[in-house]
């Protein structure tokens, strides 16, 4: 399972990235870093990663997310258009797709968008797992089924598990088999770390001292 971060930090991305194979933004994460310099930020970030950078459209007019999408896809040949699962988006994704441009569907919430967004020919579809926990329903069972509906399909879209709230989400979500998913830097330093981990390495560096 690749792993994305979810930031445009720089230096998180810098100092994750040993275990990541990519980046994922979104409007509300870039207005925190971008500033400015968007086109900037988001060469930058391409420079720091080996796979793609997911970059979403502002808009959701179907003529202005086409031109928005385009002119994202000119900035680096890493860059993978995100955008929202509603009709002008998966018909633009149709059309991104047939141009050569990577696209992520994101916002996904039933088991049909992601069927439609398979067949527009998505590079990835972003299930948001936490989202529909906090709405009362299963996200994983969500991953669970987009996974069968594809494998049945023979679909080539990849999953990629978002909106991934613990270490649990993140160990599913492998266990289902998707093929990424996009973690915050707080995540990934959990999946890195555990407290036994540390209590043992105490315990071996006093037992040394004690030998000694």
């Amino acid at each position: 399972m690749k792993i994305f971060l979810d930031t445009a930090n720089v230096e998180d991305i810098s100092f994750y990235g040993d275990f990541i194979d990519g980046v994922t933004t979104n409007p509300t994460i870039m207005s925190k870093y971008a500033h400015s310099e968007h086109t900037s930020l988001i060469r930058q970030i391409c420079g720091l990663v080996s796979g793609h950078v997911s970059v979403e459209v502002i808009s959701s007019d179907f003529n202005e997310m086409i031109k928005e999408g385009r002119q994202l896809a000119s900035i680096d040949s890493k860059v993978c258009v995100k955008l929202p699962c509603t009709l002008d988006g998966l018909k633009v994704c149709k059309r991104l797709s047939i141009d050569g441009i990577a696209t992520n569907l994101t916002l996904c919430f039933s088991p049909t968008q992601a069927l439609m967004a398979a067949k527009c020919g998505a590079t990835y579809v972003s299930p948001f797992i936490g989202r529909l926990d906090d709405a009362g329903h299963d996200g994983l069972a969500l991953v669970e089924d987009i996974s069968d509906i594809y494998n049945a399909n023979e679909y080539e879209t990849i999953i990629l598990a978002a909106s991934i709230r613990s270490i649990n989400h993140v160990i599913q979500a492998a266990m289902i088999g998707v093929g990424a998913a996009t973690v915050s830097p707080k995540i990934l330093k959990q999946c890195l770390e555990h407290p036994l981990t540390d209590k043992g390495l105490e315990i071996f560096a006093n037992d040394w001292k004690v030998g000694k």
